[in-house]
């Protein structure tokens, strides 16, 4: 296959409970992520990576797949995003399914759009990366974004 969207969603979110499914100028917040997604038009599939029940319903509901729950051992406090996208690709190849390209775009970005995604695509692709990463400037000093 070619390209492949993992969109993390865990259920056990502690300081915003069930931030990924909150409603955000009226629809779930990860819808968004979703959408962006699907309407970029590159990806073979967009999944969902999640432990809860609920949050698989709405992305499917929304056009995400969810061909396996996570696993317990990554929907915990402590599992890293790279986990995760670990545990997605190995069920993947378990199964026989491959990607060229992984996308891993967070259920909590809103403002993604197809376009940001197509950009960053591009540019993977015409310059040769091996990957892309969104940033953004700061409206003041970036050394005081930190604490002493």
């Amino acid at each position: 296959m070619g390209n492949l969207c993992i969109i993390p969603a865990r259920g056990g979110s502690k300081r915003i409970p069930k931030k990924n499914i909150k409603d955000f100028l009226g629809k779930p917040i990860m819808t968004y992520s979703i959408q962006a997604a699907l309407d970029s038009g590159l990806f073979d599939e967009v999944m969902v990576s999640t432990d809860d029940v609920e949050i698989a319903d709405i992305a499917k509901k929304y056009g995400a797949t969810v061909p396996f729950m996570r696993s317990e051992k990554n929907s915990n406090d402590f599992a890293t995003t790279y986990d995760v996208i670990e545990e997605v690709l190995k069920a993947y190849q378990a199964n026989g399914s491959s990607f060229i390209n992984i996308c891993c775009l967070y259920s909590c970005a809103p403002f993604v759009t197809p376009a940001s995604l197509n950009k960053a695509y591009s540019h993977l692709k015409d310059q040769n990366f091996d990957a892309v990463f969104p940033n953004c400037g700061l409206s003041f000093s970036h050394s005081k974004s930190f604490k002493k």
